[in-house]
C-alpha cells in the first residue's frame, strides 16, 4: 500500500504497459485517474476495482484542449496529483525515405505534444504536492534502431526532456525519471510478437531469454514513482532484460 492517499494519472492506461501500470498503482492503494482514448478498454483496465477508487477520462493526449479537461476532472474528484505517468504513444514503422509527412506529424503529437500537454497542465498541482514524473521512454530513446525513424526520434526527446525538467523542477520537489523497456508484449508490438523469427532474434539478443510482460514494467514505474527512490531524478533506466549490458558486438556463444 505504497500509494495509499496518493492521486496517480497515467495515459495510454487502456492496454499494455499503461494498463500493467494503472492495476499496479490501484493494487498498492493510490486513486488512479485512467487516460486513454477508448473508453472501453479502459473500463476492462478498471473492471474489479471500486469506482470510488479510479476516475476514467476519455481524451487524446495529442489534444491540448482535451488533457486540460482530464486534469480538471482529476482535481475536481480527487483535489490533487501526487504522480503522472506518460505512457501514452503510437508506433509507425518505417525508415525516412518509407513514412509520410503524416506519418511523422503524427507520433511527434501523441509522443511528444501529448506529453508537453500533461506536464504542462499537471506541474502546478505536482509541485503543490512535491510529486514526481515518470516518463516511458524506451531502450529505442538511447539508440537507434533499424526502420524507426521517427520513433527513435520521439523517444530520444523524451529521454533528454525527462533530464531537463529534472534539472528545472528538482528545486520545487518534483522529480522526474524514465523507464527504458525494450521489446514487450503488448497490443503495440502484437505483429512483432506473432512473428517466430522477429521473436527468436529478440530473445538471443537478450540475456534474460524472453520479451518483457507489461507487469514487468510496471514494477519499475511503481519504484520510481514510490518514496523508495525519493533521491533518484533526471535517469533513464532501462528496464530491458539485460539488451543494453551489451557493447554492440554480436552475441555467438549462445
Amino acid at each position: 500500500m505504497r500509494f495509499e492517499d496518493k492521486v496517480v494519472i497515467v495515459t495510454g492506461a487502456g492496454s499494455g504497459i499503461g494498463a500493467g501500470a494503472a492495476k499496479r498503482f490501484l493494487n498498492e492503494g493510490a486513486k488512479v485517474v485512467l487516460i486513454s482514448r477508448h473508453e472501453n478498454e479502459l473500463k476492462q483496465t478498471a473492471a474489479g476495482y471500486d469506482d470510488v477508487q479510479y476516475l476514467i477520462q476519455e481524451a487524446d493526449v495529442a489534444d491540448e484542449q482535451q488533457v486540460q479537461k482530464a486534469i480538471d476532472a482529476t482535481i475536481k474528484k480527487f483535489g490533487k496529483i501526487n504522480v503522472l505517468v506518460n505512457n501514452a504513444g503510437i508506433a509507425i514503422m518505417g525508415k525516412i525515405t518509407e513514412i509520410s509527412a503524416q506519418d511523422w506529424r503524427t507520433q511527434m503529437a501523441t509522443n511528444i505534444d501529448g506529453v508537453f500537454y500533461c506536464i504542462k497542465a499537471a506541474m502546478t498541482h505536482l509541485i503543490e504536492s512535491k510529486g514526481c514524473i515518470v516518463m516511458i521512454s524506451s531502450v529505442s530513446g538511447l539508440g537507434g534502431d533499424d526502420g524507426m525513424a521517427a520513433y527513435n526520434t520521439t523517444k530520444g526527446a523524451i529521454s533528454n526532456l525527462t533530464r531537463a525538467l529534472a534539472i528545472d523542477h528538482g528545486p520545487d520537489g518534483v522529480r522526474v525519471n524514465a523507464v527504458c523497456p525494450s521489446f514487450t508484449l503488448t497490443d503495440l508490438t502484437k505483429d512483432m510478437a506473432e512473428n517466430k523469427k522477429v521473436v527468436d532474434a529478440f530473445k538471443k539478443r537478450t540475456p534474460l531469454g524472453r520479451p518483457a510482460q507489461p507487469e514487468d514494467i510496471a514494477g519499475a514505474i511503481a519504484f520510481l514513482a514510490s518514496d523508495d527512490a525519493r533521491y533518484i531524478t533526471g535517469v533513464n533506466l532501462p528496464v530491458d532484460g539485460g539488451v543494453t549490458a551489451s557493447n554492440g558486438q554480436p552475441i555467438y556463444f549462445q
